[in-house]
């Protein structure tokens, strides 16, 4: 179930950001840009080894497909996920996303930076009910593809039994942004004719390829079409 979200991230010291906090954004609506336009994120966790202490713990960092559903962010995968496991027993995770915007390029190496979009979200997630679960899947799919759902059939008990699906409260997470050009000082004395700026960088689709059992007059669909047509 989704609540109308706070509009105003929290300030705490789990979100709080220290190195460059001017770059902090506290405006929900950037963290919900950011989740919406992303296509996966890292997820980290400590796995804990069976039959071993806390001191066995490693932190792992794992990819996973993801979409916003309000004020959740949705991630999915196998019953049998060490991760998913750790969730459903009350393991803290942490999720990332990041977007690469571009590169900055300065007259110098130490100058050099790059422009992006991140999001950090902290929490304990919740599995989503077995009467949910499809609903859920849904909201991934249409999240990556648009419209996909309606076009494929519906999935079966057993891949449902199959699959774990959890919603993380957005309720603890931060936004970090830099969005200028390279860091220029009048009295750095470098030499204005060396070339500086940022060189802009953007994930874009290629054209669509059956798979070799489709028929050729099975056209590419609504929902794949658009997908590559986003920007």
């Amino acid at each position: 179930m989704s609540t109308e979200p706070t509009r105003t991230l929290p300030d705490g010291e789990r979100t709080r950001v220290r190195r460059l906090p001017d770059r902090q954004v506290f405006d929900r609506t950037s963290l919900d840009a950011i989740l919406d336009e992303a296509l996966i994120a890292h997820v980290a966790y400590l796995d804990a080894l069976p039959g071993g202490d806390e001191d066995d713990d490693i932190p792992l960092v794992l990819p996973f497909a993801c979409a916003r559903d309000g004020d959740t962010l949705l991630l999915h995968g196998s019953t049998g996920a060490g991760l998913l496991r750790a969730c459903a027993a009350g393991t803290t995770i942490s999720v990332e996303v990041t977007h690469l915007d571009a590169l900055v390029v300065a007259r110098s190496t130490f100058d050099h930076s790059m422009n992006y979009r991140s999001a950090v979200v902290i929490g304990v997630p919740e599995v989503v009910p077995d009467d949910e679960k499809a609903a859920a899947l849904d909201v991934l799919v249409d999240h990556l593809l648009p419209g996909r759902s309606a076009e494929v059939r519906r999935p079966t008990r057993k891949e449902l039994a199959a699959t774990t699906v959890v919603r993380l409260s957005l309720a603890t997470a931060s936004v970090k942004v830099r969005a200028k050009g390279a860091a220029t000082d009048p009295g750095d004395g470098e030499d204005r004719s060396v070339w500086a700026g940022i060189l802009p960088l953007a994930l874009v689709a290629d054209a669509p390829v059956a798979e070799a059992d489709v028929p050729d007059a099975v056209p590419v669909p609504p929902s794949v079409r658009a997908a590559a047509a986003r920007e």
